[in-house]
């Protein structure tokens, strides 16, 4: 056996060191080094936009339903039985009437911008799971008449609101009294607050009744549309037109995949471009076993005379050094991912011990939609990775290895 395989029995002596430079060989170590840091950070990064997306997908589904049938005019007046049709259509899991309405919201002096969100507590869990996400009340406190309102958490930091406040809601739509018109305007108390971790719906929402809603818009029995959830999201954006026209048509449908396709393909196209870019590091790296194995075969010139003259092919000196350069490639790619892996596994308490560390705040909910940085490892990813780096590590050793098959005995043996 020995030899049959003395070539990679040699190929791994000359990665070992001499005795007295230790184990591993200082320009071995090096390029091994190049290779893990590369392989290392690019799977840290590719972890943290997956986790990213999956992240942002969660929260924005578990504030929005899948679907959405509203009416051409912005309502629908007679939702009872299209909600009946709805709940029994194949594929629909949930349906849940709803009420939507830009707003202001006044507490003490101080005011913002809100996004009203009329919904029937008992429907509403069906479609939208937010439950979870209330730091106190209940969505049974928003019963009919009531006049209740459950606010986001930044919404009620900027107002300076907590529970049992009572906040004034404003309407764009006005009523004629004989001062003029004045903007349709109506009490309502903080009856809980909603922490969905993302800035844009906690600084923003506000959910108050249906009924409550229609009081205050004047709409009567109708309603905006009916929010839907489908046992596959992946099939809402053709379920959805199905089950508007087992309606008889006339609706405006919408999903979220049209509703949040540009910001998911950025996302998409951002993670492809990073790894295109950082794909450069590893090619650095394996640079660095081209030259590793260049000084390598300058430095066993010797060996490789004697090996020559003892009856070694070119073809067999070839491996010895392919096998070298591969192991380099292995070991380098091996401990990337062993490092990578577990960064991206323990990545959210890295960062918040560095941010108690340091005092600084890394991720800015204003900016970043969220204050936690997500890592998930995809298996598919990682083998992308490892593949990629291997290949180059393999490629990089061809030169050296067949440049250490074109030397000569003689003339290496003379000239030592």
């Amino acid at each position: 056996m020995m030899g049959r395989w003395y070539e990679g029995f040699i190929g791994l002596r000359y990665l070992r060191a001499s005795p007295h430079r230790g184990f591993v060989s200082l320009i071995g170590g090096i390029a091994m080094s190049g290779l893990a840091l590369g392989v290392a950070v690019l799977i840290v990064v590719l972890s943290v936009m997956n986790g990213f997306e999956q992240v942002l997908r969660t929260r924005i589904l578990s504030l929005t339903a899948h679907a959405t049938i509203s009416g051409l005019e912005g309502r629908i007046e007679h939702w009872p039985r299209d909600l009946g049709v709805l709940q029994r259509f194949p594929g629909i899991a949930g349906a849940a009437p709803y009420i939507e309405q830009q707003g202001m919201l006044i507490h003490r002096g101080r005011s913002a911008g809100i996004l009203i969100e009329g919904i029937d507590p008992r429907s509403e869990p069906q479609v939208a799971s937010l439950g979870p996400h209330l730091l106190s009340g209940r969505l049974a406190d928003l019963g009919a008449g009531s006049y209740e309102v459950i606010l986001g958490k930044d919404l009620a930091a900027t107002l300076g609101a907590k529970v049992g406040d009572r906040v004034v809601m404003i309407v764009a739509q006005g009523d004629v009294t004989p001062v003029g018109v004045l903007p349709r305007m109506r009490a309502f108390r903080v009856a809980g607050i909603l922490s969905v971790g993302m800035y844009d719906f906690d600084r923003r929402v506000a959910l108050v009744s249906l009924g409550d809603a229609q009081k205050l818009l004047q709409m009567g029995d109708a309603v905006t549309g009916i929010r839907l959830r489908m046992e596959d999201m992946y099939q809402a954006p053709q379920l959805v037109r199905r089950a508007a026209l087992a309606l008889g048509g006339g609706f405006y449908v919408d999903d979220w995949t049209s509703q949040h396709e540009n910001f998911f393909r950025s996302i998409q196209i951002t993670k492809h471009i990073l790894f295109v870019i950082l794909s450069l590091v590893i090619a650095v790296a394996a640079f660095n076993v081209v030259s590793t194995m260049v000084m390598v075969v300058k430095d066993k010139r010797r060996d490789i005379a004697i090996l020559r003259t003892l009856g070694a092919s070119p073809r067999s000196i070839l491996s010895v050094f392919i096998v070298q350069g591969t192991l380099i490639g292995v070991i380098g790619v091996a401990a990337g991912v062993a490092i990578g892996v577990l960064i991206s596994v323990n990545l959210q308490q890295l960062v918040h011990g560095l941010q108690d560390a340091l005092g600084v705040k890394f991720l800015d909910a204003r900016v970043y939609f969220m204050s936690d940085l997500p890592a998930r490892v995809l298996p598919r990813d990682v083998l992308r990775i490892c593949g990629v780096a291997f290949a180059l590590a393999c490629v990089s050793t061809i030169y050296p290895a067949w440049r250490a098959a074109r030397l000569a005995p003689a003339d290496s043996l003379r000239n030592d």
